[in-house]
């Protein structure tokens, strides 16, 4: 039997360029690769995605949309991630973890969106306590996320990375403050709330890795869980899992440093806090499971292989 072909459009970008290190040195696939002098042209591009039996979609929301619109036969197998397709309704969400049978639901699929990476943190927790039925959906949550600056791409990490870097790089930066963060839109569809958290993301002068935060009052919730039933429920959940984990309750958690899972495409959560309140956290690297490492933990459904094969665990 052939190989599947599997192209990357955009393999130039933060995210492609982590996808293709994961690629190159597998033998059950036939990486497709554009003349770099053509990477720009329509029809080259083209050819390429029509050619291909997977393709990666690593582009501007509105390039993804005009990649897909370049294809025009019915068999290429799509995996977007941009911001474009995320709540689209002809395409699956791509949180393996978030299905009873992932193979089922994306390995079948032919357009897959994948997530955004402060929309992992915060699903990897809200997401299973809505399904259950456990987070009201009129809960008004909030949500903290930290992530290092390679989250932002070429051209932020030219910032960080380069001569004149200011000394307003050298702490954490708020940012996203007028509620209108491009990830928003899934956060709420996927955990299935009323209305999207109230969201802080935070950029910080680290190159990866993430500690997405959400915190609740444990009697807004259905039966009134305290912390440490909260970490039993989220742990049993996720058991079995070789991505995401949950780490053993401890009341006092002392310090989560965000970057502990950098360079791993694994994501861990932690639930403190007492029988009022709790703090729950999902560490991971903003490149792995929050990007590059979830994308191909997708492709690997989709062509049959095993769901982790590639990765970094």
């Amino acid at each position: 039997m052939s190989k599947p072909k599997v192209y990357i459009d955009g393999q130039e970008g933060t995210t492609g360029l982590q996808i293709y290190d994961r690629l190159e040195k597998r033998d059950d696939i036939e990486l497709l690769r554009i003349d770099g002098a053509k990477r720009k042209d329509p029809d080259e591009r083209k050819k390429l995605l029509n050619a291909a039996d997977l393709v990666f979609l690593c582009l501007p929301d509105a390039a993804a949309v005009e990649a897909v619109s370049l294809i025009e036969n019915g068999h290429t197998r799509v995996i977007d991630a941009s911001t474009a397709h995320r709540t689209a309704r002809d395409w699956v969400y791509g949180f393996p973890e978030l299905y009873r049978r992932p193979e089922q639901v994306i390995g079948t699929a032919r357009f897959v969106a994948n997530p955004g990476c402060h929309a992992t943190g915060f699903l990897s927790t809200a997401a299973p306590l809505t399904a259950l039925r456990i987070l009201p959906p009129d809960y008004p949550l909030t949500c903290y996320s930290l992530t290092g600056y390679t989250g932002g791409g070429k051209r932020m990490i030219a910032q960080y990375e380069g001569p004149d870097k200011g000394a307003e790089l050298c702490g954490p930066r708020t940012y996203g403050t007028a509620q209108n963060h491009k990830h928003l839109p899934e956060m709420q569809k996927i955990a299935g709330l009323e209305a999207p958290p109230v969201f802080c993301p935070v950029v910080d002068d680290y190159a990866q890795g993430m500690s997405t935060t959400v915190m609740v009052h444990t009697r807004y919730l259905t039966g009134q869980p305290r912390a440490e039933e909260l970490a039993l429920i989220l742990g049993a959940f996720y058991a079995g899992q070789p991505v995401v984990s949950v780490a053993p309750y401890t009341p006092d958690s002392a310090f989560l440093s965000a970057n502990v899972l950098a360079g791993t495409d694994r994501l861990e959560i932690t639930v403190s806090g007492n029988e009022r309140q709790a703090i729950l956290t999902a560490r991971f690297d903003n490149l792995g499971k929050g990007a590059s490492g979830a994308a191909v933990q997708n492709m690997n459904l989709m062509l049959g292989f095993e769901m982790t094969a590639g990765l970094v665990l």
